[in-house]
């Protein structure tokens, strides 16, 4: 008969029931493939963020965005008609052969560059143009996201190629947000370059459009309409979008101006008896606007949300650095004429340039 065999747990002070010790190899083997997955992305993402610090002032040449839309228009055409029409997922079918697969996923990187540095162009000049307290900041967040979801690239993959449409999201917002820059830097007035930057954008995707199974005239036509209606959305919500390039350089609520300089520029709060004991107040704002661009403005002033003064100023005219100077005056204050104040610099298509804001008291200020 067998002597029956009795298995014994090994104690926790033996060799055997301890956690397997992890040898350091494996530690650098991990770091090793982190940073081959995110070292690029993360070494893109500083990049942009010095970039946007060192020329967070300047508006980028209008011969860089061109090129950069151009190239982005090339390979998205490229793309749209190798892409198979059915597909649907982050693995398109191939095209034939393993050279084809490598030729398309190395034109989606180039795409996804073109797609980062474009947007890293633009985000200065929307940055410049935003009011922080208006719902112009909404696009702003938007170029933001996206830009940020271009950097990296992990997060690109994961979330862009599953997704066409969000592919197309991303390049139809490029090419508007670039040309919508681009435009006024040629001395086409901002109302006018948000249409036409719409209505391009929109009729870029005829390449995708035709992939579709559609004729390239009935894809052009067809994306021609679209772009109609692009123009007209946009155009209802110009709110939403900062009037890039133009932008204010400095502004200040003053009782005067002398020599196109403010006087004594005031702070956010401000007596009622001081302001008839001057006269009124001065709001005075250099508005930033690209070399031969000339751009009607106008200060609407508000009391407690309410407009009570439009005043049509001299148009801007572009090229100075430090901005166009110009102010106005308002006198005629109510009897009461305590609140809070604002005075919106504004486009004649009603589109935010800037705002200043102040709160008269009926009470003498230290």
């Amino acid at each position: 008969m067998t002597a029956p065999t009795v298995s014994v747990a090994p104690s926790a002070s033996s060799p055997a029931g301890r956690a397997p010790a992890v040898p350091p190899r494996s530690f650098a083997r991990a770091a090793f493939d982190w940073l081959r997955r995110w070292g690029v992305s993360i070494g893109s993402f500083v990049s942009g963020l010095l970039t946007l610090f060192v020329f967070r002032r300047d508006l980028p040449h209008v011969g860089w965005i061109v090129g950069y839309v151009i190239l982005l228009w090339l390979l998205f055409a490229v793309l749209a008609l190798t892409r198979p029409a059915s597909s649907h997922a982050a693995q398109p079918e191939p095209l034939g052969s393993g050279r084809g697969r490598r030729v398309r996923t190395a034109a989606d990187y180039a795409v996804q560059t073109l797609h980062h540095g474009l947007l890293l162009f633009m985000l200065p000049a929307y940055y410049a143009s935003t009011t922080f307290t208006s719902v112009n900041v909404v696009f702003l967040t938007v170029l933001a996201g996206l830009t940020l979801l271009a950097t990296f690239d992990p997060w690109y993959r994961t979330l862009v190629h599953p997704r066409p449409w969000l592919g197309l999201t991303f390049f139809v917002v490029s090419v508007f947000a670039a040309l919508n820059v681009a435009l006024p830097l040629i001395g086409v007035r901002p109302n006018v370059a948000l249409l036409l930057a719409a209505w391009t954008a929109t009729v870029a995707v005829t390449p995708a459009v035709h992939r579709g199974g559609r004729s390239w005239q009935r894809a052009l036509s067809l994306t021609c309409a679209g772009g109609v209606v692009a123009a007209a959305l946009v155009y209802a919500g110009r709110a939403a979008i900062p009037p890039a390039p133009i932008s204010v350089a400095r502004a200040a609520i003053a009782w005067d101006v002398d020599g196109g300089e403010p006087i004594d520029p005031l702070g956010g709060t401000i007596a009622a008896q001081k302001i008839r004991d001057n006269g009124g107040l001065v709001a005075y704002t250099a508005v930033y606007a690209p070399a031969g661009l000339r751009q009607p403005i106008a200060h609407v002033w508000r009391r407690n949300g309410r407009i009570v003064n439009v005043v049509t100023l001299t148009p801007v005219r572009g090229g100075r650095r430090q901005g166009f100077r110009t102010y106005s005056r308002k006198a005629a204050f109510p009897a009461n004429p305590a609140g809070a104040w604002t005075v919106d610099v504004t486009t004649p298509s009603g589109q935010l340039i800037g705002r200043l804001r102040f709160r008269v008291t009926s009470t003498e200020t230290p």
